[in-house]
């Protein structure tokens, strides 16, 4: 890990290296911070959906990797995850054939969050999803 910037208010946020081990170190973050705030409920799922995009983050863009969460308010009740990389072209959700190995990380996060989508950044891009949280 980079850097943590922050893990004690509404948000977190590390930056990882573009190095296999980060899939692993951001799933370890991400499952601990939603443990303390004690959204365990949603950790398994949000670990796997950041596991996916830090892993598309690694095969299409060099450099660093940010991931944020932002606590869900009593109001909306809305978990919201970032990953941001420094390739400017948004990812393309394709549909994987049943041999293929991989592009099936954008359908799983479509299908298992509420909303998704991408934006431009200074550098590059964040893709970012939202789970309901019970």
């Amino acid at each position: 890990m980079i850097g943590v910037i922050d893990t004690e208010g509404d948000r977190a946020e590390w930056t990882f290296p573009a190095d296999p081990g980060a899939v692993r170190t951001a799933r370890s973050a991400v499952r601990g911070q939603l443990r303390h705030w004690d959204l365990d409920s949603v950790g398994d799922l949000t670990a796997l959906l950041v596991s996916e995009l830090v892993t598309n983050a690694l095969r299409h863009a060099t450099g660093p990797i940010g991931v944020r969460l932002i606590r869900p308010s009593v109001l909306d009740g809305v978990l919201l995850v970032e990953v941001s990389d420094p390739l400017p072209e948004p990812p393309h959700e394709r549909a994987a054939r049943p041999e293929d190995e991989s592009g099936r990380g954008l359908q799983l996060v479509a299908s298992s969050s509420r909303r998704w989508g991408t934006r431009p950044g200074d550098v590059g891009k964040t893709v970012w999803f939202e789970l309901a949280v019970p």
